[in-house]
């Protein structure tokens, strides 16, 4: 292996048949997730394997035979790698690369590298060094004797001086306040743009769904755009937007945003919490799915999950699934023509089969939501007339000398900004 090739990998999945999350995907389709995982940034998977965890052991969770299995499995084989889809302890960590010789990541590491490569924007970058960072803080422990050597105090203070690993923990704390408080920042900027957009406004549709469902080709056939869509798990990164008219005429927005994956770090989780505000905002979410997927019933549960886990933290309203429309995409590639779920749309992002009848679901359900309301408005004020005509649906219109009598369907939303002078 030259110096320029590309790092050569192994991919262990400990499997523990007890575990319920364990049980709710098969072994093997988990395996190709993790493999797929380290292929996205650029890793030879030359080696994977499931290892059955009969009991997690505190020094290296693999037990003393597993261990020389799989060193003796990646013997003369080059690997650089190990990834453990699992979690693994700082001193599990450690132990395993003397073992093995090489260098060990978990899930989280993994996961995290992923998103470093991805992320492109300001937020995105942010939030992928927030959440290394809180990872990193997690590594520092006392099993790192590297990190044990002593640093000299100022001297006038006195005192013992302080020790690398604190230095280490106190330097990235005082980084991640930092990160914390740019966060903040951005989060404030995008909060004005999104106050901005809705004093033109559209109402919002999010595609959500598994990483790899094809959302982003959805989104491209869906409005022309050119978003990044490979075959490749988090190819999305960073919301993207675009405007698209429906069939009624009704202008919305679509936002694309980053796939969802099981077991996502509670690190991730939390620094990725502000991508997810452009969910929030949705007056409709897209839940995209892999219909030929073997383990497509398991990825809806864990989108469900982490959407329901966004109602309990109060980022989506208690009425959320309302506003959900279920997609099944990649039905060029169904082998059987099996019927849909009820109320899901079934599509092909590749060929465009069902996109129409998606657009005019779209269209239903924004309709469903709208209220009706009467005004009565000065035949001179064409502006507010034609904010109306263009955010809602003029149901019944009369024209006296004196006034224009206007019945018309609005979203909620549109209905209180109108009121309140838009």
């Amino acid at each position: 292996m030259t110096s320029s090739s590309p790092p050569r990998a192994a991919v262990i999945l400990p499997w523990d048949r007890e575990d319920r999350a364990s049980a709710a995907r098969a072994a093997e389709a988990r395996l190709t997730e993790a493999t797929n995982l380290a292929a996205a940034i650029g890793l030879i998977v030359v080696h994977s394997a499931i290892v059955p965890l009969r009991a997690a052991r505190p020094a290296t969770l693999l037990g003393s035979g597993q261990v020389d299995l799989v060193a003796h499995a990646i013997d003369g084989q080059s690997i650089t790698v190990i990834i453990i889809d699992g979690t693994l302890t700082p001193v599990q960590q450690r132990n395993l690369e003397r073992a093995w010789g090489c260098k060990v990541i978990d899930r989280t590491g993994l996961i995290l590298d992923i998103f470093g490569e991805r992320a492109a924007t300001r937020e995105g970058t942010l939030q992928v060094e927030l959440a290394h960072l809180e990872y990193q803080r997690s590594r520092l422990v006392r099993s790192w004797t590297h990190l044990e050597r002593q640093r000299g105090g100022f001297g006038f203070l006195g005192g013992p001086g302080e020790t690398q690993i604190e230095a280490d923990r106190r330097l990235i704390g005082e980084r991640i306040a930092r990160l914390r408080r740019e966060l903040e920042q951005v989060r404030r900027t995008r909060g004005l743009h999104r106050t901005a957009r809705k004093r033109v406004p559209f109402p919002v549709v999010a595609l959500v769904g598994y990483t790899n469902a094809g959302k982003s080709t959805l989104f491209n056939a869906m409005t022309g755009a050119s978003v990044e869509a490979r075959d490749q798990v988090f190819a999305t990164l960073d919301p993207t937007m675009r405007a698209l008219i429906l069939p009624s005429g009704r202008r919305i927005i679509l936002s694309d945003t980053v796939g969802f994956i099981s077991d996502l770090p509670t690190e991730l989780i939390a620094a990725f919490r502000a991508t997810l505000e452009e969910v929030a905002e949705a007056d409709v979410i897209l839940h995209i799915r892999d219909i030929a997927h073997p383990d497509t019933l398991a990825q809806r549960a864990d989108v469900l999950a982490v959407l329901a886990g966004m109602a309990a933290d109060g980022m989506l309203g208690a009425d959320w699934p309302q506003h959900v429309i279920e997609v099944e995409n990649k039905a060029d590639l169904l082998e059987e023509a099996n019927p849909p779920r009820d109320g899901a749309i079934r599509v092909s992002a590749i060929s465009g089969a069902g996109i129409a009848d998606l657009q005019a679901a779209i269209d239903r359900r924004l309709a469903a939501g709208m209220v009706e309301a009467d005004y009565v408005i000065p035949p001179e004020d064409g502006a507010r007339i034609a904010w109306l005509y263009e955010h809602g649906e003029v149901v019944r219109r009369r024209d006296e000398e004196a006034a224009v009598y206007l019945r018309v369907r609005l979203l909620p939303a549109d209905r209180a900004r109108f009121e309140r002078g838009h």
